[in-house]
């Protein structure tokens, strides 16, 4: 018996092929997505393809020197936007006419409690981490992979597009 749920299930069985094979290895994925965007222009099944990214990496770009002064301001504006939501919220519910002190009280108090736990985890991290970033997983090679009974057929059709032919046209 399987521990999937019934979308788990569903979302692997999109993603299976029967016996796959590759039909060539690509530097980027928009080579990738030439080769069966040509074998599409083709008529060939490309419902029976996928591309896999492989050889996965961690790309971290560094975007700024973290500071008290970012700190601050950071966790000014998110505890302001948090308390700016509550604010919306609650005034929702106040029958009284002081809805905007309500609200005004919200953001007060978000960017007071967001100023405090943005400089208590700063001054828990002692300097470990003395910068902000972004990151993402990043591939540094694409495969086209289609299902055994169309790879002959797959391959020659890339081969002309290896070959440097041109498409026709439309």
């Amino acid at each position: 018996m399987s521990n999937q749920n019934p979308m788990q299930a569903a979302r692997a069985s999109l993603l299976a092929l029967e016996y796959p094979q590759s039909l060539g290895v690509y530097d980027d994925y928009l080579g990738a997505q030439r080769a069966v965007d040509f074998l599409s222009d083709r008529e060939f099944p490309v419902e029976n393809c996928m591309i896999v990214g492989t050889d996965l990496k961690q790309v971290e770009r560094v975007t700024a020197r973290l500071t008290w002064g970012r700190v601050i301001a950071s966790g000014l504006a998110s505890g302001a936007w948090i308390g700016l939501l509550f604010g919306l919220l609650l005034s929702l519910f106040d029958a009284g006419s002081n809805k905007l002190g309500v609200i005004i009280g919200g953001i007060l108090f978000g960017a007071f409690f967001g100023l405090v736990y943005a400089a208590v985890g700063y001054s828990m991290s002692q300097g470990r981490r003395d910068f902000t970033s972004v990151s993402t997983i990043v591939a540094t090679r694409y495969e086209v992979l289609v299902e055994h009974k169309f790879a002959e057929q797959g391959r020659d059709l890339l081969s002309q597009l290896d070959a440097g032919l041109q498409r026709p046209q439309a």
